[in-house]
């Protein structure tokens, strides 16, 4: 079967969705769950991605996110690739944790209602697997953004955006009365029938209308291979990396001049090597060549002997 092309544009929204290799667990407990949610953080941070929506079930995750940069596809490599480590590491396991490529269904967000359905489809997974008994409430099943729908602001991640989706639903202030109001209309969706409502984000390769089908159908007649968009993408992230290097220069009062004049292992380089990779997906050796710093093995070694210099310096701030 022929791979499916990953179109990608500033601003674009996807409902994103992998399994479990041979639909076996990719979260063996809680703190796997919480291990999964401290990544996707990460990767946001990375990419500037929004979350508008997200359900841990337990072989697959599901996932919709607005890419302001036209980046889906590295920050899921990173995302995915990170957290089978992590998770490989703790289990003491190898190999591949999901199953092939990801699905990721492009999301008219334009205001038209597709935004809602996503998100409902998602906020509704757990129900309509028979995960809550009839009278538990939506909000019973932590491992998704639902509950954070309904919470004060200052108890939701950075990287959870609310408003458009309410905004979806009629409900324009996000104050108890408008949550409430949203509560209200998720549990008499719960009671619908969603097979026919939802059959579009099962089975097509996009969720809007026709205009938007043809604006997608555009991005791929502009470049009928992915290549093109591997270029756009490179260019977007290589200009974010740019502008943290400039700000982090900016901020020890060097010039371009002084990363060519100063040590290899100068700590100023180590620091804002440890920024780019803290905050980009940019390889070690862009960062290398960049901040002169010699070659990209030096690089890794030198953020893991910081990282580890950090670690005892805390322990032994630690009291006892």
């Amino acid at each position: 079967m022929a791979r499916q092309l990953r179109v990608q544009y500033p601003g674009a929204m996807y409902h994103v969705m992998n399994r479990g290799d041979r639909r076996e667990p990719i979260f063996a407990d809680d703190p796997d769950r919480v291990r999964f949610l401290e990544t996707l953080s990460q990767a946001c941070e990375k990419t500037c991605w929004q979350v508008h929506a997200y359900c841990l079930m337990s072989n697959h995750f599901h996932l919709v996110i607005e890419t302001p940069q036209p980046n889906l596809v590295a920050g899921m490599k990173w995302l995915l690739g990170t957290y089978t480590s992590r998770y490989n590491r703790r289990h003491k396991e190898f190999g591949h944790l999901f199953s092939g490529r990801y699905k990721a269904l492009p999301v008219d967000g334009s205001g038209t209602g597709y935004l809602k359905s996503v998100c409902d489809y998602v906020h509704l997974n757990p129900a309509r697997a028979k995960l809550l008994r009839p009278e538990q409430r939506l909000e019973c099943f932590v491992w998704s953004s639902y509950p954070l729908y309904l919470a004060v602001p200052p108890c939701r991640p950075v990287w959870l955006r609310v408003d458009r989706l309410l905004g979806e639903w009629g409900v324009h202030k996000d104050s108890p009365a408008g949550r409430r109001v949203f509560s209200e209309h998720m549990e008499r969706r719960r009671l619908e029938d969603l097979d026919e409502a939802f059959k579009g984000l099962e089975r097509g390769w996009f969720l809007g209308g026709e205009d938007f089908k043809q604006e997608l159908l555009a991005q791929v007649h502009i470049a009928p291979s992915p290549s093109h968009f591997g270029e756009m993408l490179h260019e977007a992230m290589e200009a974010r990396a740019q502008r943290l290097l400039n700000e982090a220069l900016q901020r020890v009062g060097w010039s371009r001049d002084h990363l060519l004049a100063r040590h290899k292992g100068d700590r100023h380089k180590v620091d804002i090597a440890r920024e780019l990779r803290a905050h980009t997906t940019m390889p070690l050796s862009w960062i290398a060549q960049e901040l002169h710093m010699g070659s990209r093995g030096y690089v890794a070694w030198l953020l893991q002997r910081s990282k580890a210099v950090s670690r005892a310096d805390n322990q032994r701030e630690l009291p006892i």
